[in-house]
């Protein structure tokens, strides 16, 4: 919640943020990999296991899983399982996760616009131009 605040005796405005929102979400998206997955998958519109495991290519196969089963529960992501040899899964993004993931296009975009950021390896094999 945004709340701006006058302040009479100077003629000023200011904002104050509520933060209380977040409880929770920071929780999710806070952990190293969420964002990224949510990224990437988003990229790819619907990927595979092994295919989101070679984009994300620093991840462990259990972080990978755990983060996947945590933002399958917040509802963020869908997993859909094929009933074929061998296995197949392919995960999406749920209106909820899409909508998290314009939420950080404003965040990409400052911080490819702060002075001095280096990419100096970027894994995207689909990059999408933020503008």
């Amino acid at each position: 919640m945004i709340v701006t605040m006058s302040d009479n005796n100077i003629g000023m405005s200011s904002q104050l943020i509520c933060l209380c929102p977040l409880e929770g979400v920071i929780d999710i998206i806070s952990k190293k990999w969420a964002l990224l997955i949510i990224n990437e998958i988003g990229n790819h519109g619907r990927i595979r296991y092994n295919e989101l495991q070679k984009e994300l290519h620093d991840i462990s196969p259990k972080t990978l899983a755990d983060t996947l089963k945590g933002l399958q529960n917040e509802k963020l992501i869908n997993r859909e399982t094929f009933n074929e040899i061998p296995p197949r899964v392919d995960y999406t993004l749920t209106k909820e996760g899409s909508k998290l993931r314009e939420a950080i296009i404003p965040l990409l975009r400052w911080a490819i616009s702060k002075k001095g950021t280096v990419v100096a390896h970027c894994s995207c094999s689909k990059i999408k131009i933020i503008r």
